[in-house]
């Protein structure tokens, strides 16, 4: 295999991703319409694959070691509407609109807390 440099990667217009050691990337879920980070998860190659296939969001779950299409049990799917790349290629933003809360929770975000001092305070509404 041919070895990618920094410029290629950087600079090039082919798709390139880097995934880590583990063969992950970051993916960073995103309203289209408000602009809000919705989750932050984990794609290898097939999750990757996946996205582009369908057009729904699928990751990589590491807790559970294989491949999950966001919203298969609850039904809150993310339609991927655009994938963005960062500059070297190893994080993903997914430009979505979802079908429901993004969190486990049934909050619309996974961040719907901010720090205040030493606890943590919900500012959802």
């Amino acid at each position: 295999m041919r070895e990618i440099t920094k410029e290629e990667r950087e600079q090039g217009h082919e798709f390139l991703p880097k995934f880590d050691a583990h063969g992950l990337l970051i993916a960073i879920a995103v309203d289209s319409r408000t602009r809000e980070i919705l989750m932050v998860a984990y794609m290898d190659e097939e999750a990757l694959a996946k996205t582009r296939e369908t057009g729904l969001a699928h990751f990589h779950s590491r807790s559970r070691g294989r491949l999950w299409l966001k919203g298969e049990s609850s039904g809150h799917f993310l339609r991927v509407e655009e994938i963005r790349v960062d500059c070297d290629q190893d994080a993903l933003e997914l430009v979505v609109q979802p079908e429901g809360p993004a969190c486990h929770t049934g909050a619309r975000s996974c961040f719907y807390r901010r720090i205040d001092g030493n606890r943590l305070e919900s500012f959802e509404s």
